[in-house]
C-alpha cells in the first residue's frame, strides 16, 4: 500500500463507496467526509503494516471508529452544556443590563393594560 499509484487506485476505488457507508449510517452532522479522508491518511501512515488484501477493512473499521469517537465527544459537549452553572453567561455585562431595562419595560406595559386587552 505504500506505493502511491497503488494507493491512489485504491483510494479511487473506494472512498465514494466509503463516503456513502459513512453518510448513510451516520448522516452529515458527524462530517463523514472528514472522517474518510482521515481514515485514508491513517492508512498511508501505516501503508506497511497493511496488506492491500486488508486494506479495505482496514479503513472502513478506522472510518467507523473516528465516527463513533466523534458522536461520543458530542455527547460530552452537550452533557457540558446542559450543566453550565446557573448564573454563567457569554453574555457582556451591556447586554445583560439591556435586556434587564426591556424586561422592567415589557412587565410595566403589561401590568398598564386592562383586564379587558
Amino acid at each position: 500500500m505504500c506505493d502511491r499509484v497503488c494507493f491512489n487506485t485504491f483510494f479511487k476505488a473506494h472512498y465514494k463507496n466509503l463516503n456513502n457507508f459513512l453518510y448513510y449510517k451516520f448522516g452529515e452532522r458527524f462530517e463523514p467526509q472528514d472522517k474518510m479522508q482521515e481514515a485514508f491518511i491513517k492508512l498511508w501512515e501505516n501503508c506497511e503494516k497493511v496488506s492491500p488484501d486488508k486494506a479495505k477493512s482496514y479503513v472502513y473499521t478506522i472510518a467507523v471508529n473516528l465516527m463513533k469517537n466523534e458522536i461520543k465527544h458530542q455527547k460530552v459537549v452537550l452533557r457540558h452544556a446542559q450543566s453550565k452553572p446557573k448564573g454563567f453567561t457569554n453574555e457582556s455585562p451591556e447586554f445583560l443590563m439591556e435586556e434587564n431595562e426591556y424586561s422592567q419595560k415589557l412587565q410595566k406595559a403589561i401590568s398598564s393594560l386592562t383586564e379587558a386587552q
